[in-house]
């Protein structure tokens, strides 16, 4: 395959995140990198599975994209000093999804009840990462962020989610709050993370059985006034007696929230 660089290529690095686009979307692909001296490793016995670089070197062979050698400084420059792993992949921009009750509609047609995770001004690629990441794992239909004041899904994004932004849709909208309004006429219960103290309920005591979107805040600000407002219900994650100011952070609440609503609907 002819493999020809765009000025606005997205850098995607690491094993597991570049191995996901290479099977996935192998049609967005502009370059690949690999460091120089990894040679394959042979054939595996029987019983033995291959490593995670021989797994690329499969994708990049099946999309049929040669891959090109570069040093080790040369995917540092190109990768921005990521932990790439010895693999980076130049990219199409990211494609976004930008109607809400799209993921919802697919999800219905499907005949499964629909759970969308809605971020409220999460600023750290990391905790992004982590969170498509988890709501992928999780079962959720969809991630919802805001176009500004707000992580988008960039290189390190990408990384932390280990190949799930290739697998669930990722919407951006110009207004949050209007989102959730449209997510609220398609059928969905809108639940907001709260501290404990702020009036939220013990997540268990909540039907999060029926369709749902978690809303979650920004790190160290949590949610808005409005976007708290717009939501129908509070959750919160009861900490044991005597934790005084401890919580979970944002990646690690949004985890515990998703998993409580897969828990639920698995038993109806």
């Amino acid at each position: 395959m002819q493999l020809q660089q765009s000025p606005s290529a997205q850098v995607i690095y690491g094993i597991h995140a570049v191995r996901e686009v290479l099977e996935r979307r192998p049609q967005d692909v502009q370059s690949l990198y690999l460091l120089e001296g990894s040679k394959p490793d042979p054939k595996p016995g029987r019983d033995e599975k291959p490593d995670a670089l021989s797994l690329v070197r499969q994708a990049a062979e099946k999309a049929r994209i040669r891959p090109v050698l570069k040093s080790r400084s040369e995917l540092d420059r190109i990768s921005q000093n990521g932990v790439h792993q010895g693999v980076v992949a130049l990219c199409a921009e990211f494609a976004y999804e930008s109607d809400p009750l799209a993921p919802v509609r697919r999800a219905q047609e499907a005949g499964k009840t629909p759970v969308v995770l809605i971020l409220d001004g999460v600023t750290d690629p990391q905790n992004l990462g982590a969170l498509i990441r988890s709501a992928c794992v999780l079962g959720a239909d969809a991630v919802v962020i805001p176009q500004d004041r707000a992580a988008q899904v960039t290189a390190g994004a990408i990384k932390a989610a280990a190949g799930a932004t290739s697998q669930l849709p990722i919407v951006k909208v110009a207004n949050l709050v209007r989102a959730m309004e449209q997510l609220k006429e398609g059928g969905l219960w809108l639940v907001a993370a709260v501290a404990p103290g702020q009036g939220g309920q013990p997540l268990w005591d909540l039907d999060l059985s029926v369709p749902i979107g978690v809303v979650l805040g920004g790190e160290g600000s949590g949610l808005r006034p409005l976007v708290r407002k717009t939501c129908d219900l509070r959750a919160e994650i009861p900490m044991p007696s005597g934790l005084h100011g401890a919580s979970l952070n944002v990646s690690a609440a949004g985890a515990v929230l998703l998993y409580e609503c897969l828990r639920q609907q698995r038993l109806q």
